[in-house]
């Protein structure tokens, strides 16, 4: 049995047409198409069905799908072996993550890892949307959402902690809200929400009170909205991470402290699919992350 072709296969299938299996595999569309043919006369079945979207599996083709993805992993493993006496780990590693997080917090961390493993290649894109982790050729995601798709495996990371915060600026020159009736009337930057409003809950005591309100400035860019709250625009809505180092310079203050706030119940999550390979360098990968998140929570308790 040739292993190209259930490579190319199984490639076919998990991306959702015969563009996305040359694209990952480096190859052209025809070669790809000659393999899968050769594969479908070898086995004297139709295994794929041509259709506007794209290609679906036949009842034989669901079948030999089963065995080719395991075939392809087991190899994998093989060669996993082979190399697994080399000191230096190798192979090529894709990662997304949100542009807010990944800028600033990953960002250290990515440069980290790769010098501790300079022989595995990263392809990081910082981006907010993700469809599809196969098809987008990516191996390991980190999301921020209330609930990860059900499709994938998740990681949960842990809540996402927002802050209110003022610049120094602003809250020399307005009076900062002392109260959340207070802060209903006064100008606030985060990121948008449905329809360009925010739902947001502040806790405190146990009690919990539910808050809407229309942003006067939304952006999904959060290094671009720290700047906007550092301007003295308004009071900024984000995630802790964004503005941790301002707080403790001084250069921004925290508004209504008292108070734990939350949208829509985010948390941040690690994700891949469950049917693919994970690499030697994509378990390492991972294994760091989980670390690094690991202490980043140690420092969220302990308040520095």
């Amino acid at each position: 049995m040739d292993l190209l072709a259930l490579t190319i296969f199984v490639e076919i299938v998990d991306g959702g047409n015969l563009s996305q299996a040359a694209r990952a595999l480096n190859m052209s569309r025809a070669n790809v198409s000659y393999h899968v043919a050769q594969l479908e006369k070898s086995l004297d079945a139709e295994l794929l069905r041509r259709t506007p979207q794209g290609v679906e599996l036949t009842n034989m083709g669901q079948q030999v799908y089963e065995h080719a993805r395991n075939i392809v992993h087991e190899a994998a493993l093989m060669r996993d072996a082979v190399s697994a006496s080399e000191d230096q780990l190798t192979g090529k590693l894709g990662l997304s993550a949100p542009t807010g997080f990944g800028q600033l917090v990953m960002g250290p961390w990515l440069i980290e890892f790769k010098k501790k493993y300079p022989g595995i290649i990263l392809e990081v894109r910082l981006e907010n949307f993700i469809d599809n982790l196969v098809k987008d050729g990516v191996d390991v995601a980190i999301r921020v959402t209330p609930e990860p798709p059900p499709m994938v495996v998740a990681r949960d990371l842990g809540p996402v902690h927002y802050t209110l915060c003022a610049s120094s600026e602003w809250a020399a020159r307005e009076r900062l809200p002392q109260n959340l009736g207070e802060l209903r009337r006064t100008p606030i930057i985060t990121s948008g929400g449905v329809s360009g409003r925010v739902r947001m809950t502040a806790a405190q005591n146990g009690h919990e009170e539910e808050i809407e309100f229309v942003p006067t400035l939304m952006s999904r860019s959060y290094p671009f909205v720290l700047d906007c709250i550092l301007s003295g625009i308004g009071v900024g809505l984000v995630p802790d991470y964004v503005i941790r180092p301002r707080l403790q310079t001084g250069e921004l203050v925290q508004v209504l402290a008292e108070y734990q706030f939350d949208i829509d119940g985010n948390h941040l999550y690690l994700m891949y699919m469950p049917n693919r390979y994970q690499s030697r360098a994509a378990i390492t990968f991972i294994d760091f992350l989980t670390d690094k998140m690991g202490l980043l929570r140690m420092v969220r308790r302990s308040g520095v």
